[in-house]
């Protein structure tokens, strides 16, 4: 069973007002709710489709409950509701500057796509990157479709919301290599690119704001190789994330 009070604590939870304030998010299917379940990530209840046996073993400290198809239907965020939904914590989660001197780390530059943010999460848990800095206007992470994106990579990447200007600017003065993408940028595939310093990924429509800009000391620029004079503008920038994090990690 499930009570009004708490169904209307959860769908609440699809507003970032309402997450902020309860530090609680929502987490939906048997991979993403088990991959929450071997990390660092509270959960605090568990709801199950009552004719749907578990394919893993659920801690018996966390209280459980099943539920018919259609009392799940009433709390998903998703079309067709999956067998098991989770109610977790947000981890708090503090910024050590040392991480930015040991190995590769991603700043984001408002991203306002939730499936762009949740694909550079991924992405990011594949390459080894630990830590996201995001400037306050990115969306929120533990927005539903965000967290749907990761498929559990929200369990083992951090994500930090900051001023990124001041982030950036404190780090450049620590020596920190800054890398951003522009269309005037260096050819990446010719550069030297260091083990470490910070990777700035913009905005999708305006791309790096000129604030941001002007704290990055090593522009660069992922080339076109098509033949055709009407190729691309740009590329998605999960899309180019992945790219630029390969071409790092490859050296």
């Amino acid at each position: 069973m499930i009570s009004q009070n708490k169904i209307k604590l959860i769908n609440s939870l699809n507003k970032k007002k309402f997450r902020d304030q309860n530090r609680l998010f929502i987490a939906e299917g048997e991979k993403l709710v088990f991959d929450l379940l071997h990390s660092k990530i509270k959960i605090n209840e568990i709801f199950m489709r009552d004719d749907w046996q578990p394919s893993d073993i659920i801690p018996n400290e966390i209280a459980c409950a099943k539920l018919t198809e259609q009392q799940l239907k009433k709390i998903t965020q998703l079309k067709t509701p999956p067998p098991i939904i989770a109610l977790c914590s947000m981890p708090q989660k503090n910024m050590d500057t040392n991480d930015w001197q040991h190995g590769l780390t991603i700043a984001l530059d408002d991203i306002q796509d939730p499936g762009n943010l949740g694909t550079i999460i991924r992405l990011a848990d594949w390459f080894g990157i630990a830590h996201i800095v995001c400037s306050q206007n990115t969306a929120d992470a533990y927005n539903p479709k965000v967290v749907q994106a990761t498929m559990g990579a929200i369990a083992r990447v951090e994500l930090h919301y900051t001023n990124l200007e001041d982030f950036l600017t404190a780090q450049s003065k620590n020596k920190i290599p800054i890398y951003g993408t522009f269309l005037d940028g260096d050819n990446i595939y010719a550069q030297e690119l260091s083990k470490y310093g910070i990777i700035v990924m913009g905005n999708e429509g305006k791309g790096i704001s000129p604030a941001i800009a002007q704290k990055i000391n090593k522009k660069l620029l992922i080339p076109s190789f098509s033949s055709s004079s009407t190729h691309s503008e740009s590329l998605n920038v999960s899309m180019a994330t992945g790219i630029v994090l390969s071409e790092f990690k490859r050296r």
